[in-house]
C-alpha cells in the first residue's frame, strides 16, 4: 500500500501530480486506487473540477470526499482549502467498492439494511469507511441498525462539516454519486491480504457532579435533574443561547456511558423551551456529566495508541477528529495529537461534526473524539517496524492553569459526592448491623405493596400480580444474652444474624431487602417469590443460625414468621399478618417457622 498526499493549488499542478501517480501505478502492481478529497470551502464547482480531473486522468479510480472544518495532511493541520489523499493498493486480492445513498431520519433502516446486505454479498469486505452529513438529524437509529453488520467488519468515519461551526450546511460526494447535502458515502475495503485496526481517543474528563437525564425523547434532551437541560450550560458555564451556542458548547460535551464505553455527546442547538438538540439520542435515567479536555490525558492516550499501532506496522493511517478538538488546541497546536501517528505511517483525515466507530459490536456516534484507523496490506514486516515519535507532555501558561483548576474542581466534587453518599447511607442503614433501618425497609415494603395493588386495581386476574413475601425474625430469649454476657455479646449476635440474612436471602432472591425492624426483630422482603420458596428460605435461616457457636453465649435460636401478600391488602395489614405468624411461633415454643 502506497499513499500520496498533497494540497490542491491549481489545475496544472494537480494534473501533474496525478500523472506522476499514474506513472508510478503503471510501473508497479496495482489493484485499486482510492482518492479522498477534503474541502473546507463550499465551492461546489471547484470540487466538481477536482473530481472530473481525477476521473479523466485515472478513470478506474474510486473517489469519496466531503466538506470539512479543516483538513489533515501528513499528520498535521493543513490550511489549504482542498486536499487530496491518494491510496494505492498493491495486492491483487485487495478490493474496494463505493456506495452513496441519500440519508434522512426516515430511511436510516433502509440504508443500513442495504449496507449490511452488500457486506455479506461481498465477503471480502473487512471494513467500511463512512462520510456523511449529520447536522439536523439523529444518527441513533442508523447506528443501532448497524449492530447487524457481520461481526468481523470494522466501521469508522466522520461527519461532514462546514468551516463555520454554527452552520448546518455540509456535503459529501463520491464516484458513485453527486455532491449532496443530505447523503452518505461508504467505502467497502478488504481482501485476503488486507489488514485494518481502529481505535478512539477522548481525553475529555468528567467535571462536576452527575446529572440525571429526567426527560429525553429521540435526539431532544429536555431535562436534567427535572430542569431544562440548557440551564446546566448557563448556570455552570454562562453559555448563552445565541448564534454561538454550538461553538461554545463543543468544548464542554456531556460525558456518559453508552453501549459499555464512555462517550461524549455535544448539543447542536438550544431551543426556546430550554431543551437541547443532540446529534444522537440520549436515554432517560442515565447519569451525565459536563466534560473538560485534559491535555495530559489526551496526549498520554495518543502516545499509548501510537505505540499500539507501531506493533501493527501500518502503511497508512486515517484520522477523523472532532472540530472541537481543533478549537481546544488551536490551529497551531492541533497537530500535537496527530503527529505521533505520522511518525508511523502517512496520516491524513479531516475535522468532523461527529465521529463513528464500531466497538464491541456496537457502532457509536462520538463527539469531541479522535477516531484513528490503521491499514496495511500483507503480513507484518518486522524489519520495517517504525519508531513512534511521542509528545513531550509539558504545558505552561493558561492551559496548565486551567488544567489544574479543573483537577481541583473535580477532586472537590468527588469529595462532596462521597460525603453526600455517606449521608444518604446513614439515613437508610442501621449503624450496628449495616442492613436497612426500620424506615427504609418499611418504605420498600410499602413500595412493593403499592406496585402490586396498582396491577390488581386494573381488574387483572389475581395471577397477573407477581407474588412477594415477607419473613419476620426474632431472636429467642435475646434479653438473657445482654443480661448474662453483656451488650457487646448481644451486638455480636445481632451482627452475625444480619450478615447471615443478607447472604442467604440474596443468594436465593437477588433483589431481596433485609432490614432491622427494631431491637432483635428483623424483616426480609422477597419480591417475585411465592410462599413455598419463602418458607424454604426461612427454614434455611433458622437452621443456619442455630449452628453458629457464640462461644460463651453458646448456640442461640430464632423464631420466624412467613407470609405472602394478598392482592388488595395494604402494607400495614401485610406487616401485621407476618407479625402474627412470628408470635405464634414464639408462643408455641420458639425456634420454629410459622407460615400464615
Amino acid at each position: 500500500m502506497r499513499q500520496f498526499q498533497f494540497p490542491y493549488e491549481n489545475e496544472d499542478k494537480f494534473v501533474n501530480s496525478l500523472r506522476k501517480i499514474k506513472q508510478w501505478c503503471n510501473s508497479s502492481v496495482t489493484s485499486a486506487v482510492l482518492f479522498q478529497v477534503y474541502t473546507y470551502t463550499l465551492n461546489r464547482p471547484k470540487v466538481e473540477t477536482v473530481c472530473a480531473i481525477i476521473e479523466k486522468e485515472i478513470p478506474d479510480s474510486y473517489i469519496m470526499g466531503c466538506s470539512t472544518n479543516g483538513n489533515i495532511l501528513f499528520g498535521d493541520y493543513c490550511d489549504s482549502e482542498v486536499v487530496v489523499v491518494c491510496s494505492v493498493f498493491e495486492y491483487f486480492t485487495t478490493k474496494i467498492k463505493i456506495l452513496q445513498f441519500p440519508i434522512n431520519p426516515q430511511n436510516a433502516k433502509e440504508v443500513t439494511d442495504t449496507l449490511i446486505r452488500e457486506t455479506k454479498e461481498n465477503d471480502w469486505c473487512k471494513c467500511v469507511m463512512c462520510f456523511t452529513t449529520i447536522r439536523g438529524i439523529s444518527t441513533s437509529d442508523f447506528c443501532d441498525n448497524l449492530k447487524n453488520l457481520p461481526e468481523h467488519i470494522q466501521f469508522f468515519g466522520g461527519g461532514a462539516m462546514n468551516i463555520d461551526m454554527n452552520s448546518d450546511y455540509a456535503f459529501v460526494f463520491s464516484s458513485a454519486g453527486k455532491i449532496s447535502d443530505h447523503s452518505i458515502v461508504f467505502a467497502l475495503m478488504g481482501g485476503e491480504d488486507f489488514n485494518v485496526e481502529s481505535t478512539f481517543i477522548t481525553g475529555w474528563k468528567p467535571l462536576g457532579r452527575n446529572l440525571l437525564v429526567t426527560k429525553a425523547e429521540g435526539p431532544i434532551l429536555y431535562e436534567l435533574e427535572g430542569k431544562p437541560a440548557y440551564d446546566t450550560y448557563f448556570k455552570y458555564l454562562n453559555i448563552k443561547n445565541d448564534e454561538h451556542f454550538f461553538n461554545n458548547t463543543l468544548e464542554f460535551p456531556f460525558f456518559y456511558e453508552h453501549n459499555g464505553i464512555n462517550i461524549l455527546r455535544a448539543p447542536t442547538a438550544a431551543q426556546e423551551d430550554g431543551s437541547l438538540v443532540m446529534t444522537a439520542n440520549m436515554e432517560e435515567n442515565v447519569k451525565a456529566r459536563i466534560a473538560y479536555g485534559d491535555p495530559w490525558t489526551i496526549l498520554a492516550k495518543v502516545d499509548e495508541e501510537a505505540l499500539n499501532f507501531k506493533n501493527f506496522i501500518p502503511e497508512a493511517l486515517f484520522v477523523f477528529s472532532c472540530a472541537a478538538r481543533k478549537t481546544f488546541w488551536g490551529v497551531e497546536e492541533a497537530g500535537k495529537e496527530t503527529r505521533p501517528f505520522q511518525s508511523l505511517a502517512p496520516t491524513s483525515g479531516f475535522y468532523t461534526s461527529g465521529e463513528f466507530l464500531r466497538t464491541d459490536g456496537h457502532v457509536n456516534q462520538h463527539n469531541v473524539t479522535l477516531v484513528v484507523a490503521a491499514m496495511r496490506e500483507g503480513k507484518r514486516n518486522l524489519d520495517k517496524m517504525p519508531e513512534a515519535e511521542l509528545n513531550e507532555q509539558e504545558f505552561s501558561g493558561s492551559v496548565s492553569m486551567i488544567n489544574r483548576l479543573a483537577t481541583f474542581i473535580q477532586a472537590a466534587t468527588e469529595e462532596l459526592e462521597e460525603a453526600n453518599e455517606q449521608l444518604r447511607l446513614a439515613a437508610i442503614i442501621d449503624g450496628l448491623t449495616q442492613i436497612y433501618n426500620r424506615r427504609e425497609i418499611q418504605r420498600r415494603i410499602i413500595e412493593e405493596a403499592d406496585a402490586a395493588n396498582a396491577v390488581f386495581s386494573e381488574n387483572n386476574p389475581e395471577k397477573a400480580v407477581k407474588p412477594n413475601c415477607l419473613i419476620m425474625i426474632d431472636i429467642d430469649d435475646f434479653k438473657t444474652i445482654n443480661d448474662e454476657f453483656g451488650h457487646q455479646k448481644g451486638d455480636e449476635v445481632l451482627q452475625k444474624l444480619a450478615e447471615m440474612m443478607k447472604t442467604i436471602s440474596t443468594q436465593n432472591v437477588p433483589d431481596s431487602s433485609v432490614g432491622r425492624w427494631g431491637g432483635e426483630e428483623f424483616m426480609i422482603l422477597l419480591p417475585n417469590t411465592d410462599i413455598k420458596k419463602a418458607s424454604v428460605i426461612a427454614e434455611l435461616l433458622r437452621v443456619n443460625f442455630a449452628s453458629i457457636d457464640f462461644e460463651e453465649a453458646h448456640y442461640r435460636t430464632i423464631s420466624v414468621g412467613v407470609t405472602q401478600m394478598i392482592p388488595g391488602e395494604d402494607a400495614d395489614t401485610y406487616c401485621m399478618r407476618v407479625d402474627t405468624a412470628l408470635y405464634r411461633g414464639k408462643n408455641n415454643g420458639k425456634n420454629q417457622v410459622v407460615v400464615l
